[in-house]
């Protein structure tokens, strides 16, 4: 799992051309939800398959996040085969995140 955010972004093409189980979080190293929500991504992830992470800074005229329709903080997509088969916005439990981590662990059986 990616500790801080990424200030410089990969361009919606790269983040489609991505093989297999990606998830794009987006954020600010400053943003309330985003501090109250690293323990719960953290958990979900433990033990889960190697996995993607891209870790994401957002806000106004960020492309990356306005590709993605980014609204508010965190969201998490979840990508297989550069395709959007999940999201997790504002997430309240790691189960939610693992629950949707495991529909997309399960698009590629």
């Amino acid at each position: 799992m990616n500790e801080s955010y990424a200030t410089v972004a990969p361009s919606r093409a790269e983040v489609d051309a991505l093989p297999g189980l990606t998830v794009v979080e987006f954020g600010t190293d400053w943003c309330g939800f985003c501090k109250m929500a690293q323990p719960l991504i953290a958990e979900a992830f433990s033990g889960a398959s190697p996995l993607r992470h891209l870790k994401i800074e957002d806000g106004s005229g960020r492309p990356l996040g306005r590709s993605f329709r980014i609204k508010l903080w965190p969201t998490l997509v979840f990508m297989r085969d550069g395709k959007e088969v999940g999201r997790v916005v504002r997430p309240e439990s790691a189960s939610l995140i693992r629950r949707e981590l495991e529909q997309a662990q399960a698009a590629e059986r």
